[in-house]
């Protein structure tokens, strides 16, 4: 083990009464102290402003799924819990969310958009445009939008339209009387999503070096009156409405769960109301009327300062263009490293796999061989077998395009297809079917549980030593998803073996998947939900025992989130017991750090940069020896969804280099981070380490970038 991993300085602490009398922290208050953290990106100088501008869009994205999921969920738990205490927790999440959506647009009105107008760049208002402008929207308005409106006029025949999930809308009141005679009052516009939500303004009716956009908001609300001719608007505002989105299916009570599913969707888009944004302008009498439309108490309302949907700003993002002279807007260009030295750009995969195991660190090196690997195995006419889970790999995908081309070729294509992949099951459903359509053997996991592993396995013919044929296994695990996009986007580990001893652990999972059937118990992965959550609580007690015994007792781990109360309860109690803990918490972690006598020996940190840390790993060290040190790599983040209700893998990493590598680039580096990470406090609070100093990622990018010749 590394010794800058050590904690030098600590005092040895005496065991501790148990762990249950540690008040673990808010789960959903964690989720946004997370976004929070995201949040801040925004604000820092050294970050590209059209990438800070990315990051309020990508906290509306995470709070949209928080509203969606977690809110809904804690809603409902609510309803069903006698206790007043769940509806006490959801007000403070409730506070807390109004608290960080405020302070998200007190930043992009007053820090972001100011600076990207001093570039040049800025959304221009119906008030500042220029007369050119104004007749350039008309026009666009007339030509583009008028077209697709159709209000709605309320009425007892023409009764509150549904309104989907997220969709811009607007309420209008009204003066005088309709075309026939009535004082109708209230009315909605519904916006169609095939409309763009920002666009560019062209450059003959813009200043000299001038980048000016309007927002389709603007350009509706600038031309309402022309939707009522004859009437008055007295009052309007934009709103939108966020639903409960999880898809409710019970797999015990259907027979055919992609049917199921896909029938889901269509529904999905009207679950019940979460959620009700409106801009900061909107009048009591209209905000109150939507409330009720809704069923929604005044807690849910968020009266935003600006577009009632920022995530939308990407498209801006999109058109916008660097300023000549000026700074760049945008993160550097980044093009992953190809693994030299360990895998050769040419030649055969299979060959090198037969020599040695590859480890791939994404994004700092390249997923393409993970890509190369299925290709021949695809091309290769002695590969018989090809078998992948599938859970987020989008709606384009070259992996996919591959599988389909083997199952045209005739080799035996069987794919774990996860439908129940959170707002991938359009995609994941389309491409189960045009894998069936050429013969594939498609599955979709086990009733009740998300495949969620990462697991790929090839059986190649082979001429074994005497000259007899052979059948030979190889694998590739993952800690992330079958995905060439988010490989460039989010930190992940790849593991390229040939091993016989893991390669038969992964035709067994494959098997249980398909079959349903006992097999023989892995010996290699750890298993969810069978074997993986009981290892690791064991590791964590062989590292408080060695800690009461005054050995070696060390645990560092790094995941997304840690929300599972039995794992969070042995950490404390080795913690008690004298041992040295640094979790690296990427999301939201409920364990309270630094609590005198209780949490003091454990620290958690949270490291936010410009990629999305996203790997797995867990390393437990209870003793001198060499056999006394586990390191593990993993799919499964610390939760007990998946634990307990999905399948997950975890595979162990025993080569020594191999595993030393994995400390020195995903376990040091974070440990000493100080520019991107965040210390968690015991009140759930977070604090930045720094604002200069080393990046884990920037050093990691800087170490992979290919020196010039």
């Amino acid at each position: 083990m590394s010794e800058r991993m050590s904690s030098p300085g600590e005092a040895p602490a005496e065991p501790g009464p148990r762990s249950a009398s540690v008040a673990l922290l808010n789960r959903e208050r964690a989720i946004l102290e997370f976004n929070r953290r995201v949040l801040a990106q925004a604000q820092r100088a050294d970050v590209p402003l059209l990438e800070r501008l990315r990051y309020v869009t990508i906290v509306s994205s995470n709070l949209d799924e928080f509203f969606e999921v977690r809110f809904a969920d804690a809603v409902e738990a609510a309803r069903a819990s006698s206790a007043g205490g769940a509806w006490a927790e959801l007000a403070g999440s409730a506070r807390a969310a109004h608290a960080l959506i405020d302070e998200q647009y007190a930043i992009f009105n007053t820090e972001v958009m100011p600076a990207l107008a001093r570039q040049g760049i800025g959304i221009i208002n119906h008030a500042d445009r220029t007369p050119a402008q104004r007749d350039w929207v008309r026009s666009f308005f007339e030509r583009e939008v008028r077209p697709l409106l159709i209000p709605v006029g309320l009425d007892p025949a023409h009764p509150f339209p549904l309104v989907a999930n997220k969709s811009l809308n607007f309420i209008v009141r009204l003066g005088g009387r309709d075309a026939f005679g009535r004082e109708s009052q209230i009315a909605i516009v519904k916006v169609p999503r095939v409309l763009p939500r920002v666009i560019r303004l062209p450059a003959s009716v813009c200043a000299p070096g001038q980048q000016g956009f309007v927002l389709l908001s603007s350009v509706i609300r600038a031309h309402l009156e022309a939707l009522f001719a004859g009437r008055t608007v007295e009052s309007f505002s934009q709103f939108r409405v966020t639903r409960d989105s999880d898809l409710d299916v019970d797999e015990d009570d259907v027979t055919n769960l992609r049917q199921a599913l896909r029938t889901g969707l269509t529904t999905r888009h009207f679950g019940q109301a979460i959620r009700l944004e409106v801009v900061d302008s909107c009048p009591e009498a209209l905000w109150r009327f939507l409330l009720e439309q809704f069923d929604l108490p005044e807690a849910a309302l968020y009266r935003v300062n600006g577009p009632v949907n920022l995530v939308r700003l990407t498209e801006l993002i999109d058109q916008a263009d660097d300023v000549a002279g000026g700074p760049s807007l945008r993160f550097a260009p980044y093009e992953p490293a190809w693994p030299v030295g360990r895998l050769p750009r040419v030649g055969s995969v299979f060959e090198t796999l037969r020599e040695r195991d590859i480890l791939l660190h994404h994004p700092f090196e390249s997923f393409e061989p993970v890509v190369e690997f299925l290709r021949q195995a695809v091309h290769d006419p002695d590969v018989l077998a090809i078998r992948q889970t599938v859970y987020r790999t989008g709606a384009k995908s070259v992996l996919m395009d591959l599988l389909i081309e083997a199952a045209r070729r005739g080799k035996e294509v069987m794919v774990v297809v996860e439908l129940k992949a959170r707002f991938d099951e359009e995609a994941n459903i389309n491409w189960a079917e045009r894998l069936e359509a050429v013969g594939a053997q498609v599955v979709y996991g086990i009733v009740g549980l998300k495949t969620h592993a990462k697991l790929l396995l090839v059986t190649r013919r082979e001429t074994g030593a005497r000259g007899t044929p052979v059948l030979r296994r190889y694998v590739h695990l993952s800690t992330g998803n079958y995905n060439p996009k988010t490989a460039r986007l989010y930190t992940d580990l790849g593991y390229l073996t040939a091993d016989p001893g893991i390669a038969a652990d992964a035709d067994a999972v494959f098997q249980q998947i398909a079959s349903l059937t006992r097999v023989r118990p892995p010996r290699h992965l750890l298993t969810a939900p069978f074997v993986l959550h009981r290892r690791l609580v064991r590791h964590i007690g062989q590292v408080a025992d060695a800690a009461r015994a005054g050995r070696p007792a060390r645990i560092v781990a790094k995941f997304n989130a840690l929300t599972e109360p039995a794992l969070i309860r042995a950490l404390i109690d080795a913690g008690r017991a004298g041992a040295s803990i640094d979790l690296i918490v990427r999301g939201a972690c409920m364990l309270p750090p630094g609590i005198a006598g209780e949490t003091d020996r454990i620290r958690v940190r949270s490291v936010i940069g410009r990629f999305l840390e996203h790997s797995r790993i867990m390393y437990f060290r209870w003793g001198d020896g060499d056999e006394d040190e586990a390191l593990y790599l993993s799919s499964a983040d610390w939760m007990g969804r998946n634990m307990f209700r999905r399948i997950e893998l975890a595979w162990p990493v025993r080569d020594a280099r191999m595993r030393q590598r994995v400390i020195d680039e995903c376990l040091v580096p974070y440990l000493h981070d100080r520019r991107d990470a965040w210390v968690l406090r015991a009140d759930g609070s977070y604090q930045r380490v720094d604002t200069a100093g080393v990046s884990a990622q920037q050093a990691l990018m800087a170490r992979y970038q290919p020196r010039p010749a």
